[in-house]
C-alpha cells in the first residue's frame, strides 16, 4: 500500500509541474525579424508571420536571413515597427 501511495503522490507532483509549464513560441516575419512570445497567440494570415515551437533555431546557412528583435506585449514586427494587438 505504501508503494502505491508513493506512486500516486509522484504522479500528482509530475502533473502539477506539467500543468505549470509555460507555453511559448518563436515568431518570425517575412522580413526575418524573430521574437519570443510567452504563449501562442493567434496571428492572422495577413500579418505575414510564422509561429514555431520555442525550441526552433535557424540553421547556420540561414544566419544572415534572421535576426532577434524582442519586444514585450502582444503584437508583431512589420517593416521595423512593432504593431500591438
Amino acid at each position: 500500500m505504501r508503494t502505491f501511495s508513493k506512486a500516486i503522490f509522484a504522479a500528482a507532483i509530475a502533473l502539477a509541474f506539467a500543468g505549470n509549464a509555460a507555453s511559448a513560441a518563436v515568431v518570425c516575419n517575412e522580413e526575418g525579424d524573430c521574437w519570443h512570445v510567452k504563449d501562442k497567440p493567434e496571428y492572422k494570415p495577413e500579418f505575414g508571420v510564422r509561429v514555431y515551437g520555442d525550441d526552433w533555431k535557424w540553421t547556420d546557412k540561414d544566419h544572415d536571413k534572421y535576426r532577434w528583435k524582442e519586444h514585450d506585449g502582444r503584437g508583431y514586427w512589420k517593416k521595423g515597427v512593432w504593431i500591438e494587438f
